[in-house]
This record gives C-alpha cells, structure tokens and sequence, in this order.
C-alpha cells in the first residue's frame, strides 16, 4: 500500500521542526495560513492609498521627468474653489439621485408582484434579472443604438405613446435629454438587484404576522403599512446603500453612452477626475480629487450605516 502525499511530507520533516509545529496553537497556526493573504490585500488596497494621499499635497505629473514640489493643500483648495468641479458633482448628485428612486420604488413593486407566486413565477424572475447580468459596455453599446433617432426602437415608443416625430429629438444628444438618457439605461440594468433584495426582505417575513393581522381584521393596505414596510425597510435601506456607492463610481456605462457630453452636462465625477489624470496628466491634482471623493463616499456610508444599524434594531 502507497503512502499519501501527507504521509510523506511527515516522515521528510526534520525532529526539530516537527516539534515545533506540534507545540504551536491553533490560532498561531491559522495565522500562518491567513497572513500571507492579509499582507496581499494590505499591499494592494493600503499602499496605493497612502501613496496617492502623499501625491495629493505635490505637483507631481506622470508624462513630465521633472523634481516633484511639495506644495501642502493647494490642491486641494483648487479643487474646492472650482466651479467645473462643483458642476460635476451637481451631475453626479442629479443621476444618483434619480436612479436611486427610480431603482427603489420599481425594484420594490416588482419583488412585492413576484413575491405573489403566481405561474410562471420564475421564469419571469429569471427575465427581469437578465439585464443585471450584461456587461457594461455591452448594455451601452446596445442602448446607444437603441437611442439613435432615425433607427433607434426608444425613439419609435415614444412616438407611439405621445404622437411626436420620431427623429423631432435625440435622447443623447440633447443637452437637457443626455441626463435622463443614462439614468433610463442605470435603471434598467440594476433594478433586478435592487428587486432580489426586496424580495429576500419580503420572504423573511414569517407567516404567522399576517396570519395574526387577519384574526385582528386588520385591511390588506393596514398590512402593507404597518408589516410589510417596516420589515422589507432594511433590506432597502441596504440596496440603497449598494446602488449609491456603485453609481457615485459611474464610468464605463456613462462613456459608452455619452463620454460625459454633451458638452460636460453628463460629465460625473468618476469622468472627470479620469481627464485630469490620464489626459491632462495631473497627477498630484488627480490624487487630491479623488482622496476628496473617497472621503465624502466614506462619510456618507459611515452614517448611514450608523441610520440603517438603528432601523435594524427597532
């Protein structure tokens, strides 16, 4: 009879560190083996953020081989005096915004409607959910298509229902359309998230409360307010949470769509903090944005986490 690998690993192990290893705990041991991966993630996630906070107080640029100046928070003051800057986050608050809202309230109505169990239940689940697995780029590619006025369906839906000429207005090329533009196609990628947490939410809910609101007489819309709301309110408080940190990092969906045009009126800030980086190359500017960027992501989620830890414990 063979002997296993371990077997063999055993025996070629010297006394000295056999008795070593023998002696050591289990926590030590699982140390060993969760370390090496902890320094990973520290050298990946750690490094380049203090490396980019030392960036942000120089003049450093990455196409010019010149000394690097120390030049203390002027970066950071430019920016905040920075009329263009403020444009861009006005951008980014009107499509997070908006396509929170629109998310939430179809995302919630659809999981309430497939929570029903009616036939067909789940291939209609599975229908809904298809967008969400689309690539980006894909999703934008084939929606800058579905927009063109001449040849584009949308153009042709909207005819249908309102009675205006088709090729009358350009959805991405119009100034005060290009917003709502990407907002639409947001919309329709990532509600199926939105909706599959709502309905883990209202699947949570045990039974025996509804049962029990009958018994009291209590009304299907009594139900609905008094129940169903307030105990599907974290899981949406969650897919509020998720959706506004990915949509404040909006980029590849928006330039496949609109590259920020036009002009700068769909410019978000993920866009525009890329322009400073790797087509005006300033770099230590670039730093000092998006070290601003990552402060207000990070102080938004720290409070609402600490709003959503109240709900839960209600």
């Amino acid at each position: 009879m063979t002997d296993s690998p371990m077997t063999r690993v055993a025996r070629a192990t010297p006394p000295q560190m056999a008795r070593q290893i023998r002696g050591l705990s289990d926590r030590a041991i699982a140390w060993i083996f969760v370390a090496p991966t902890i320094f990973l993630l520290l050298a990946v996630n750690i490094f380049p953020l203090i490396w980019t906070i030392r960036l942000s107080f120089t003049d450093f640029k990455a196409n010019r081989n010149r000394p690097v100046e120390w030049i203390g928070t002027r970066n950071y003051e430019r920016i905040l005096s920075d009329s263009d800057i403020w444009l861009t986050m006005q951008a980014t608050a009107h499509f997070l915004f908006w396509t929170i809202v629109f998310q939430v309230l179809i995302g919630f109505v659809l999981a309430w409607l497939i929570n029903r169990k009616f036939r067909g239940n789940d291939l209609w689940t599975t229908i809904i959910v298809l967008p969400m697995m689309l690539s980006p780029a894909v999703v934008g590619n084939f929606w800058t298509f579905l927009y063109q006025p001449q040849i584009g369906l949308f153009n042709y839906v909207i005819s249908f229902f309102t009675g205006v000429d088709p090729s009358s207005f350009q959805m991405i090329g119009d100034v005060n359309l290009a917003p709502w533009a990407i907002v639409i196609v947001d919309t329709w990628m990532w509600t199926p998230f939105v909706m599959l947490i709502c309905l883990a939410g209202l699947r949570s809910i045990p039974d025996y409360i509804y049962e029990a609101a009958e018994i009291d007489r209590a009304s299907k819309w009594r139900q609905f307010w008094t129940i169903t709301v307030p105990m599907v309110l974290p899981f949406l408080m969650l897919a509020v949470l998720f959706r506004g940190i990915e949509n404040f990092k909006m980029f590849d969906l928006v330039v496949q769509l609109t590259g920020g045009g036009p002009g700068s009126v769909t410019e978000l800030t993920s866009i525009n903090l890329k322009r400073e980086a790797f087509e005006k190359w300033r770099t230590g500017y670039a730093s000092a944005y998006a070290i601003i960027l990552f402060v207000t992501v990070f102080g938004l989620a720290s409070i609402y986490v600490k709003a959503l830890n109240k709900v839960k414990e209600r």
